[in-house]
């Protein structure tokens, strides 16, 4: 939240030079939405987010506690915390800068409805929340592409925030919305942010979970020496890896010129 209150300041404040600078909204959601996709993945891959799982969002803790991923008080704590840090982030930027962080080209980095209307905030909110659950499942449990997963949510993220937040603030995170409104007593819509993420995750849980697919961890990056407290089965997914990594290579030395025949067998009449 920290980093949300800076950077909102630092492009949508009047009195920042960048405004003038960038007079287009689109450009500077776009560069808005870069700079929280790359604090996102900033978090994944820090020390801290290596050993936590990078959880920041109480609606990825819960969709991954359904999928028996998360115990149940690391849940209540997770969630706890997430909603607590929300609060003490809003609270440390309106401290320094209160002027900027309360102007309302600013607004305490809210997010609220936009001028379509609560629907259309609810729908916006469920489908994004939708994908980037869907995506990270898929990804953080496919073998050759889980040490990425950091990198898809986050570049969903600034994708999310460049064409989404007209439609909704784009939050996908009760804790994030809640900081915000509780420092600038901002609460128009708080519900749809309470529940449309927690529900399309739940969703993508479920459909995930009905296809039969293996889900390993709740971590965003597991490819680190950082003990998980998670119910994880990732070093499965590193053996599955690992035997694809060999078949791979297998296959590409026998088709290498000068490579011997592969052994063939002739069965007795």
């Amino acid at each position: 939240m920290v980093s949300a209150g800076l950077f909102t300041i630092l492009l949508w404040y009047p009195k920042s030079p960048i405004p003038t600078m960038i007079p287009s909204e689109f450009v500077r959601r776009m560069l808005t939405g870069i700079a929280m996709g790359g604090t996102a993945i900033a978090l994944i891959f820090s020390p801290l987010g290596k050993r936590s799982g990078a959880h920041f969002n109480p609606a990825v803790t819960l969709a991954f506690w359904q999928l028996g991923k998360v115990k149940n008080w690391d849940a209540v704590f997770y969630i706890i915390a997430q909603f607590a840090g929300a609060i003490v982030g809003v609270f440390v930027v309106a401290l320094f800068v209160h002027e900027a962080l309360s102007h309302p080209k600013v607004n305490y980095a809210a997010t609220v409805p936009g001028m379509y209307g609560i629907i259309v905030a609810f729908i916006a909110e469920f489908a994004i929340a939708f994908l980037l659950m869907s995506v990270v499942l898929r990804v953080s449990n496919t073998p050759h592409l889980a040490r990425y997963t950091g990198l898809f949510a986050g570049a969903l993220v600034a994708t999310y925030i460049t064409l989404e937040a007209p439609f909704s603030g784009m939050s996908m995170n009760p804790a994030r919305t809640f900081g915000s409104a509780f420092v600038g007593h901002l609460w128009m819509g708080l519900w749809i942010y309470f529940t449309a993420p927690v529900l399309a995750m739940q969703v993508a849980a479920m459909l995930y979970r009905r296809g039969k697919r293996t889900v390993y961890c709740a971590k965003y990056h597991h490819h680190n020496s950082q003990r998980c407290i998670f119910n994880c089965r990732f070093p499965e997914l590193l053996a599955r890896e690992t035997v694809a990594g060999r078949a791979e290579t297998g296959g590409r030395r026998g088709t290498e010129p000068g490579s011997p025949p592969p052994a063939t067998t002739t069965a007795n009449a």
